[in-house]
C-alpha cells in the first residue's frame, strides 16, 4: 500500500509544484516582454490618441481663422462707412452709398399691390357680342 501511496503521491506534488511554478512565472513574464496583442493595443491607442490631438488642434484652428475673418469683414465695412461718409458729395448720395452697405437697416417703403376691381374669375373663352357667332360656330371667321 506504501507503494501504491508513494505513485499517487509524488505525481500529486510534482503537479501542484508546477501549478504554483507556472503562476509565477505567467504573472512575472507579461510585465517584462509585453505580448504582440499587447503591442499592437498600445500602437492602437497611441495613434487614437494622436488623431484625437490633430482634430482639436483643427478646430481650434478653424475656430480662430473664422474669428479673423468676421474680424476682417466688420473692418471692412467701417472703413467702406467712413468712405461714404467721407467721399460722397451730397446727403442723398451718402444716404445711398450708407444703405447698400447695410441693406438690413434699410426700411423704405414699398410699394402695395393693389387688389383686383372686381373678383369676377377670368374666363376660359372668348366673349363675344350678342347675335354674333361665336368661335366654335361653323361659320366664324369665314368670310362670305
Amino acid at each position: 500500500m506504501e507503494h501504491s501511496l508513494l505513485v499517487w503521491l509524488l505525481p500529486t506534488i510534482a503537479l501542484v509544484a508546477g501549478v504554483v511554478i507556472g503562476f509565477f512565472v505567467a504573472r512575472l513574464l507579461p510585465n517584462a516582454a509585453p505580448s504582440s496583442t499587447q503591442r499592437q493595443l498600445d500602437d492602437v491607442q497611441e495613434r487614437f490618441d494622436t488623431y484625437q490631438n490633430e482634430v482639436v488642434t483643427h478646430f481650434n484652428t478653424t475656430a480662430n481663422l473664422v474669428q479673423k475673418l468676421s474680424q476682417s469683414y466688420q473692418d471692412v465695412q467701417e472703413h467702406l462707412a467712413e468712405g461714404a461718409n467721407r467721399l460722397a458729395l451730397d446727403e442723398l448720395s451718402r444716404q445711398r452709398l450708407l444703405a447698400a452697405l447695410h441693406p438690413e437697416a434699410t426700411t423704405l417703403p414699398r410699394d402695395r399691390l393693389t387688389p383686383p376691381r372686381t373678383t369676377e374669375p377670368p374666363k376660359d373663352y372668348a366673349p363675344k357680342a350678342p347675335n354674333a357667332p361665336g368661335m366654335l360656330d361653323e361659320h366664324y371667321g369665314l368670310k362670305k
